[in-house]
């Protein structure tokens, strides 16, 4: 049995002209161990599937259908007291912002001791021992010092490392990164992924890495799930989806990346902008922007099929996929 089992996902944006749709229809299952990488530009619905699938969405924002099975329980079902063991416990989330995720008025060691506290029956001083141990964990220097230490006293890249050893104190079976490295330079963004890359391996714990950043994703996850306006436009093997993209959308943001442009060449680019959620296009979502979009695409949504290693939501790919399946 999958350790996390999404089904139908979907999530809304209440406003004054009715609810918008965010995330629609996001489906996939993740085994204990296992890397999975959301990747897609900003406003693709990587970030808001992070927060559903912990059920952190505030409000205007709600699930509107669908399940999110974590060991054979519905999170979405589940009261704030059954949430609060959950999170934190078997399911830890690391943000964007390390600054933003501390608490600046208090120390490290009170951040992680507390957190301890709440969910174990521990005496402070033994919980203070797992909080060094984690510290020594992730690296960081004269860990009984830094316990001591306010949050804007260290620097960033230590910063994200305390948060990693938060979301590792209580052994948590999923790990959910959303963008962890953004606000790190390319030398301390290196070393924080091998970090998580090493700790998820030796735990066996789960990860979820939602980035913009295919590069990233290469190097940390197994699996990979692109998503466009909200909805999962493909998924598969990462290695066979960067190799082999079948999606247009997906060509398009390998064809951006630096290394695709040769020196002195202008970088290579998706024509248009990710549509607004008050006026969603007509068809596939992606069909404004789609150099092969044909009348059909302009009509019809695509579904996702499978085709060679991946599944893929392309009117012309599924084509090809019948085609292939009438020879």
């Amino acid at each position: 049995m999958a350790l996390l089992s999404v089904q139908d996902l979907s999530v809304k944006f209440g406003g004054e002209f009715g609810a918008v749709s965010a995330v629609k229809n996001v489906s996939f299952d993740l085994h204990r161990g296992e890397r999975l990488g959301i990747v897609g530009e900003s406003g693709a619905g990587k970030s808001i599937t992070g927060f559903a699938l912990m059920n952190l969405l505030s409000a205007p924002g709600f699930i509107n259908r669908g399940k999110v099975l974590f060991d054979g329980k519905d999170i979405v079902r589940m009261s704030e007291r059954q949430l609060r063991k959950v999170r934190g416990n078997r399911m830890a989330m690391i943000f964007q912002d390390p600054l933003v995720t501390l608490n600046p008025v208090l120390t490290i060691g009170q951040q992680m001791i507390e957190t301890l506290l709440a969910h174990r029956r521990l005496r402070r001083d033994e919980a203070e021992f797992i909080a060094i141990q984690k510290l020594r964990e992730v690296y960081i220097s004269s860990p009984e010092m830094r316990m001591s230490q306010y949050p804007h006293e260290l620097s960033g890249g230590m910063r994200q490392r305390v948060i990693i050893a938060i979301a590792l104190l209580l052994d948590p079976d999923l790990i959910i990164a959303d963008e962890p490295t953004t606000a790190l330079d390319v030398t301390t963004q290196a070393d924080i992924l091998e970090l998580l890359l090493h700790l998820c391996m030796s735990n066996n714990v789960s990860l979820i890495l939602i980035t913009h950043d295919l590069g990233v994703v290469c190097q940390l996850t197994e699996r990979i799930m692109v998503m466009y306006a909200g909805e999962v436009v493909e998924t598969g093997k990462t290695r066979e989806v960067i190799n082999d993209p079948q999606h247009p959308y997906t060509q398009g943001l390998i064809s951006a990346l630096p290394q695709q442009t040769l020196p002195g060449h202008t970088l290579k680019s998706i024509k248009g902008y990710m549509p607004s959620l008050l006026s969603m296009p007509s068809g596939c979502p992606f069909h404004p922007r789609c150099a092969y979009a044909l009348d059909e695409c302009r009509e019809h949504r695509p579904k996702l099929v499978h085709y060679r290693d991946a599944s893929v939501a392309c009117h012309e790919v599924n084509r090809l996929h019948q085609e292939t399946l009438a020879e």
